[in-house]
């Protein structure tokens, strides 16, 4: 997030190392991992303000989904135990948390836990029905997860989980209202709201955390990963409220879990020089100042002929392309076009992240307006070469 080679966070690294190299989890703190769970308590939207480390994403959303299933036995409620979450969705690689995404690759290709898992529609306004209006749109969502809680009973739904943009699944940005909408039916009904913001937190979107800032909702659980660092090192952190805390406080149960890596000291001095530059260096700020600027020049590319969708928020973006506009059909073509428009773009010196027929744009958060407009510009170019190539190869044709 704070982009590459920083010479602060890689000397916080090792003077951490040479402090102090490793300490268990299981038995031990340090202060470099207390003084980071105080950080993100302050950082953290409402009453979020007990913290446990993980070692990524993917182990953050698994301790979040294991804690629910332990707080509902703990509360005398074994079978509130299903999990409803997202078509498109990404939560991770662990068994569960593989369970719980929602892309057809991970669903097709592994036996994964069908029985108390459940998946609605993907909220992506571009593929509403024709003539449908965003918020009728965004109704019929909030209609579908109350007609699952109702087909399950809502004694047995345990929790919902969101990414606040669906990353993995195409930069996916929910209509207005809809977390709200989703929020209240969760507490209407006893259901934990789980945020995923493993991507979307620490700057992305222009905030540490977006779901308050940006959704309008203070959920019961956060999840963060990647951007706590800016990656130089891998770390996880959930974040629970203190309500699901203070059901727990006269029950003596121990939530035995973790993991050998939680919080580790070297881990944990990164994340806070890099909280320190993100602030230090009004990094979020310049987000916020840069979008309206980021998202123009990409708007540039609907005049090319296959791009049928540009959306996103923050310093993420997505551009979905198509066969015919009108049609809006996917332009897949044995789901390679995102792949050869980031050949092209590599041939450039861009790197996209292809996802089927879309490519996904995450910068560094400290890019400026000249850098922009080499992205757009390079992007515009490389797209310009793959429609050639799908000319020349007989695959596709303005006409289609």
């Amino acid at each position: 997030n704070i982009g590459h080679g920083n010479k602060e966070i890689a000397e916080a690294i090792k003077n951490q190392i040479e402090k102090m190299d490793y300490c268990s989890p299981f038995s031990e703190s340090t202060e470099v991992s207390a003084e980071l769970a105080s950080v993100l308590s302050d950082l953290s939207p409402g009453d979020l303000n007990t913290v446990f480390f993980t070692s990524d994403g993917s182990t953050a959303n698994e301790t979040a989904l294991r804690f629910v299933m332990f707080y509902n036995n703990i509360l005398g409620r074994p079978n509130k135990k299903h999990i409803i979450t997202r078509d498109k969705a990404y939560h991770g690689s662990t068994y569960l948390t593989g369970s719980i995404t929602g892309k057809d690759r991970e669903r097709n290709n592994f036996d994964f836990e069908k029985n108390f898992i459940h998946h609605l529609s993907s909220p992506l306004p571009y593929r509403r029905k024709k003539d449908q209006t965003v918020e009728d749109f965004c109704e019929e969502l909030v209609k579908e997860f109350e007609q699952k809680i109702e087909e399950l009973g809502s004694e047995n739904v345990a929790a919902f989980i969101a990414e606040p943009v669906l990353a993995s699944g195409g930069c996916i940005v929910p209509p207005d209202g809809y977390f709200k909408k989703i929020y209240d039916v969760c507490k209407k009904n006893e259901i934990i709201f789980i945020a995923d913001e493993v991507v979307t937190g620490f700057g992305r979107l222009g905030h540490f955390f977006s779901s308050e800032e940006i959704f309008g909702v203070v959920p019961d659980i956060i999840t963060c990963a990647k951007g706590i660092t800016s990656g130089y090192l891998p770390l996880g952190a959930v974040l629970f409220s203190n309500k699901l805390i203070a059901d727990l406080k006269n029950d003596s149960s121990l939530f035995f879990h973790g993991y050998t890596y939680s919080g580790h000291p070297a881990c944990c001095a990164a994340a806070l020089k890099n909280i320190e530059i993100l602030k230090r260096d009004k990094i979020l700020e310049h987000v916020k100042e840069i979008e309206p600027y980021f998202f123009k020049k990409l708007n540039s590319l609907y005049d090319l002929p296959i791009v049928g969708d540009i959306r996103g928020k923050g310093l993420m973006a997505g551009i979905e392309c198509v066969i015919n506009k009108d049609s809006k059909e996917a332009l897949v073509l044995d789901q390679a076009i995102g792949s050869r428009i980031d050949e092209e773009s590599i041939k450039l010196g861009l790197i996209i992240r292809p996802l089927y027929n879309i490519c996904v744009l995450s910068p560094a958060l400290i890019i400026n307006k000249e850098q922009i407009n080499e992205l757009t510009e390079k992007l515009y170019q490389a797209i310009s070469n793959t429609i050639d190539q799908l000319k020349t190869e007989g695959l596709w044709s303005q006409t289609k």
